[in-house]
């Protein structure tokens, strides 16, 4: 795609730390630089803002994460000055607090301001509703799926005609089993110390440690397993507690007290998840709140590894049961037992056929550059209205 010539984005992130949006302002910034334009972020900053300097984008640090009125008021009015002195041509917000002050300066500026709904935000008040709204005031509202595109229409008064579905992409080229070389998934499985053994199925759970992300049932269905006298597999818990020790802390001690220390491992934060989901047999994702779209269910796909995943949210679009996975209910640690049993008893064979299922449509609808496309066509789509 062709971009209007002298074409500067801006994005406000809270963090780039780790997760799905912020992974998301990463490739859609490459895409600006590599159609001509310039990609700029404001941000608190994070381990991902050295990918965004890499790839041509450029940093402007400010505390955009702080949901404090003055902060938020000062972040409004360093907005304005970066608007001004790099000749933004588009406002894009990502998440709602720092949307507050990216809503305020491109209206200051008289800048076209889009924003993407990355999460399902429930409101149990009027001010929570008015709080989420600030990411449906501007020219057009981004939804990660059709899941979020229907909550956004149910919960606010947006018109259907000022919002798109754009779902979250992969990089093909990361993830790709066959650019993934063995030294990569021998070197991750002796820093986890896991010994190779083709008798285990192994099941990748990758997520941030937090109770929203269910691994409290999951460990208890793996105990429930063994409770069985199952002894056939493993899961692998990939993913930090950013700052949550207490978490972590209870989930080790929920895996000691049901004896699983040899066969549920948590083993932090992974830089290379391809080589990751190259480890297991299968991956899992047991959310217990809606997941918007759940990039976590798509990756492993695309790397030949079918996915449970809990009936929730945007996975009910990514995962088709009995065909590259299972759908699994939510937060019921039986229905995870069975669940984990059912992929286990299905055996090698049927896995890696499932696996190819998954990566061939995967890849066919959820490529980050299928992503990125939609999106400098939403931008060009909000210049041309505002021309």
């Amino acid at each position: 795609m062709t971009l209007p010539a002298d074409f500067t984005l801006l994005q406000v992130v809270p963090e780039l730390d780790t997760g799905g949006a912020e992974q998301t302002t990463l490739d859609v910034a490459q895409a600006v630089v590599r159609a001509g334009g310039k990609a700029l972020v404001a941000t608190r900053g994070g381990r991902m803002a050295s990918r965004l300097l890499a790839d041509g984008g450029r940093l402007a640090e400010m505390p955009v994460q702080s949901k404090n009125p003055l902060v938020m008021l000062g972040n409004a009015a360093r907005l304005v000055d970066l608007i001004r002195s790099e000749k933004v041509s588009l406002v894009h917000a990502r998440s709602r607090a720092p949307a507050f002050s990216a809503l305020w300066a491109a209206q200051a500026t008289k800048t076209p301001f889009v924003a993407t709904y990355h999460g399902v935000y429930h409101a149990r008040s009027g001010l929570k509703r008015w709080y989420n709204a600030v990411m449906t005031r501007g020219d057009l509202v981004i939804a990660n799926s059709n899941f979020t595109r229907d909550h956004v229409l149910g919960e606010h008064a947006v018109p259907p005609e000022r919002m798109v579905s754009i779902p979250r992409g992969v990089d093909l080229a990361r993830f790709n089993p066959s650019a993934v070389g063995c030294d990569r998934v021998e070197a991750l499985r002796r820093a986890w110390d896991l010994p190779e053994d083709t008798s285990l199925t192994t099941f990748i759970l990758a997520a941030r440690l937090t109770r929203i992300k269910g691994h409290g049932p999951v460990i208890e269905a793996a105990a429930g397993l063994k409770a069985e006298g199952r002894t056939d597999f493993r899961l692998v818990l990939v993913g930090d507690d950013q700052g949550r020790t207490d978490y972590r802390k209870s989930l080790e001690a929920q895996i000691a007290a049901a004896g699983l220390e040899g066969m549920v491992r948590l083993v932090g934060h992974c830089d290379d998840m391809p080589a990751a989901y190259l480890l297991g047999d299968a991956a899992i994702l047991p959310s217990v709140v809606p997941e918007s779209f759940g990039r976590t269910a798509v990756e492993p796909q695309v790397m030949g590894r079918p996915v449970l995943a809990s009936e929730l949210g945007g996975m009910i679009e990514t995962v088709i049961p009995g065909e590259t996975g299972w759908l699994i209910k939510p937060g019921d640690a039986e229905a995870w037992t069975a669940g984990l049993r059912r992929a286990i008893e299905a055996g090698p064979a049927r896995l890696a056929a499932m696996g190819q299922a998954a990566a061939l449509r995967a890849r066919r609808l959820y490529s980050v550059d299928a992503m990125c496309a939609a999106t400098l066509e939403a931008y060009e789509r909000v210049l041309e209205s505002r021309a």
